[in-house]
């Protein structure tokens, strides 16, 4: 093996000048038009930019609660592999998209300002940083290409304040360059040329731009032709830490604001140089309006912008132009997105003097996830066995996952319902007498459902000190996640009430109760796995189903004479999954009418079609032969030696058929023998 690494070779084969030549190109303005008459998308606007990104990705359609639910692959967050991919939450996204929509085509949302509202953790930054991270991306693509302009001389020109080059401040697209009544001609034109939306260039150039542009037909007596000379056309790459096209403003203590922040400010080095502090080559275009041109501008917990940010905001919204100090309205082509949380949108609410700006906002809700196996894959993300020097053993993330949606889940105003059963709904689960229409209806009458409880990052927190403080034990189970979960609670800060407190301990006791209920049926499912025996099971069963509804009798393999069906044997199975004695015969004739119309359609019968009969086979085999295995034995410090073999085989189906490992599989098997053994003291 090599001591040393040829670096420039090694470089090489990850990064090459072709790849990024394109970024660099630039011409004149006429080989742009002709760019833009074979590809007119290079002039879109910033929200046809956004949504055309988002569909690149693809979309995935599904059904849920007999409505079609889309999914766009932009979520999933492809760029960074999955980093900061969102869960859970379609719907929500499916109206963030249609803001979008609607902005691309003109009908009214791309003078609104986006803002997501929701709960601490709920999202809100991820998706924010996704629609930046994929501008960045997509703006290098060719599909995402887009271009501004730079002014140049071949001499030093006092024009461009002594040098040879100025950059449009605020990248504006070229075709500002052309006048208004030949810009309206040419994108009649290019509107023809088949993009599903209408190519719309607005307004004027920046203060600066403007002021060399007329100085230029000054010195030319007005010859266009020759001003376009000083142009050169290039492309746009955008990108968040360049501050070029993505702009980031997040709120600093009250008295330290500034509007300047947002639209720029005088270069005061500069007024020497230029004679005068309204000339608008000394003003910086550097505010964050002014940096988000042709792109986004993030507002982090936007409402609590002091009250003149928030004026600013209404026309750069509405007007979609801005108010630089001491210079005219300055128009911009970008995305306002904000996102706050509650308490910060109920005081924009009830201020009437901001009527103003709740009239200019689309507001969307990004909530807490409220699906089981949707909120597992946020912390599989992060924590799983592969990545990890630990084993994390099964349906640890699943119980913390059930906690923190118990929390959020409104209580069912069903009595015969229960907030577990109202998750398990959630997630696809059947429940006899509830159908899509009345979980449809569950959802529409829990109207703040995931606008509060727990939070993702608090699982994420707890599930990582445990790791911690478990790291020598070589495995995380769901008691250890309990523990810390639990002993976090006293001081979380978003817990108000004594009375949460206890709820939300109430809750977690059920958890408890539930992983109890979870890995018992994973150990009566490793002792009862054996296929011949629940097979054999099953075609006694059907024997004496079919003798008794029949009214025949069934041969005795063994004494070889005929007895009546044995009604003991079968209720001992039809027991195990709460058939009645009154519901006997009707569970008897639904099981030999299945079995007739499979024999019709030249089909076999199988256990494993009809879900009620094959858990209850499993129990009763596992009720058969839990005492042949002495389970409550494990506990004791005396297991002989047939025992201890039987057990072995089973802790190897936990492993190989239910991924766990030797430590958990032993917990596992040590927990669910002290169950039992209570239980057996509480017969005695």
């Amino acid at each position: 093996m090599k001591s040393t690494i040829e670096l420039a070779s090694f470089v090489s084969q990850y990064y090459g000048p072709q790849d990024f030549s394109h970024l660099y190109w630039n011409g004149n303005l006429q080989e742009y038009i002709d760019i833009l008459m074979k590809n007119p998308k290079i002039a879109r606007n910033s929200f046809q930019r956004i949504h055309d990104m988002i569909m690149s990705f693809g979309v995935t359609k599904y059904t849920e609660y007999k409505k079609e639910v889309t999914r766009y692959h932009f979520f999933d967050d492809p760029i960074a592999q999955g980093k900061d991919a969102i869960f859970g939450i379609d719907v929500h996204l499916m109206k963030f998209v249609n803001f979008f929509k609607s902005a691309a085509a003109g009908y009214g949302t791309e003078k609104r300002i986006l803002l997501l509202h929701g709960p601490v953790g709920s999202a809100k930054s991820s998706i924010a940083r996704l629609v930046k991270k994929g501008l960045e991306h997509y703006s290098k693509t060719d599909d995402g290409a887009l271009y501004t302009f730079e002014w140049f001389d071949e001499v030093e020109s006092d024009i461009l304040g002594g040098s040879k080059i100025f950059p449009s401040p605020m990248h504006e697209d070229p075709l500002k360059l052309l006048p208004m009544e030949a810009r309206v001609k040419l994108l009649e034109q290019v509107n023809k040329l088949g993009y599903q939306h209408k190519i719309r260039v607005k307004g004027d150039l920046d203060p600066a731009s403007r002021y060399i542009y007329q100085q230029y037909l000054r010195k030319y007596n007005g010859d266009w032709a020759k001003v376009m000379k000083h142009i050169k056309v290039k492309r746009l790459v955008l990108s968040e830490k360049d501050r070029i096209g993505i702009g980031t403003f997040q709120p600093k203590d009250e008295k330290n604001q500034d509007s300047t922040e947002l639209t720029g400010d005088i270069n005061y080095r500069k007024i020497a140089q230029y004679g005068s502090d309204s000339d608008p080559r000394a003003f910086n275009f550097d505010g964050e309006f002014n940096v988000g041109n042709r792109g986004v501008v993030e507002f982090i917990e936007m409402l609590k912008l002091d009250v003149a940010f928030l004026y600013d905001l209404l026309g750069a919204s509405q007007e979609q132009s801005i108010k630089p100090k001491k210079f005219a309205q300055t128009d911009i082509d970008e995305v306002i997105l904000g996102h706050t949380n509650e308490p910060e949108f109920k005081k924009l609410q009830s201020n009437e003097f901001m009527e103003a700006l709740r009239d200019r906002t689309v507001k969307i809700d990004i909530p807490y996830i409220t699906r089981l196996d949707q909120e597992q894959k946020i912390y599989r993300k992060d924590f799983n066995s592969e990545t990890l020097p630990v084993h994390i053993a099964p349906h640890t993330l699943e119980m913390a996952s059930t906690w923190a949606i118990l929390t959020r889940l409104e209580e069912p105003k069903k009595s015969d319902l229960t907030k577990l059963q109202k998750l398990k709904l959630y997630n696809g689960k059947t429940l006899p007498g509830y159908n899509e229409d009345n979980v449809k209806e569950l959802r529409k009458e829990a109207i703040r459902e995931g606008l509060e409880g727990i939070s993702p990052r608090y699982i994420q927190d707890k599930i990582s000190n445990s790791l911690v403080k478990n790291s020598h034990t070589g495995c995380l189970n769901p008691f250890m996640v309990f523990n810390e979960l639990e002993s976090g609670l006293k001081h979380h800060g978003l817990i108000n009430s004594p009375d949460q407190l206890e709820h939300y301990k109430e809750l977690l006791a059920i958890t408890r109760q539930e992983y109890e209920d979870t890995v018992k049926n994973d150990v009566m499912k490793a002792i009862s796995v054996d296929e011949s025996a629940i097979q054999t099971l099953c075609s006694n069963f059907i024997d004496n189903v079919k003798a008794y509804t029949q009214r025949e009798k069934i041969r005795n393999k063994y004494s070889n004479k005929l007895e009546e069906a044995d009604e003991r044997f079968m209720r001992s199975i039809e027991e195990k999954i709460d058939i009645p004695e009154s519901r006997k015969d009707d569970f008897r004739r639904e099981i030999m009418n299945y079995i007739g119309a499979l024999a019709i359609e030249g089909k076999q019968f199988d256990y494993k079609t009809n879900e009620r009969l094959h858990r209850a086979l499993e129990l009763k085999l596992f009720e058969d032969q839990k005492d042949t295995i002495k389970l409550t034995t494990i506990i004791s410090n005396v297991v002989d030696k047939v025992t201890q073999e039987k057990i072995e085989v089973v802790k190897t189906r936990l492993i190989k058929n239910f991924h766990y490992c030797d430590i958990c599989a032993t917990d596992a098997l040590n927990y669910v023998a002290s169950i039992f053994a209570k239980g057996d003291a509480i017969k005695d």
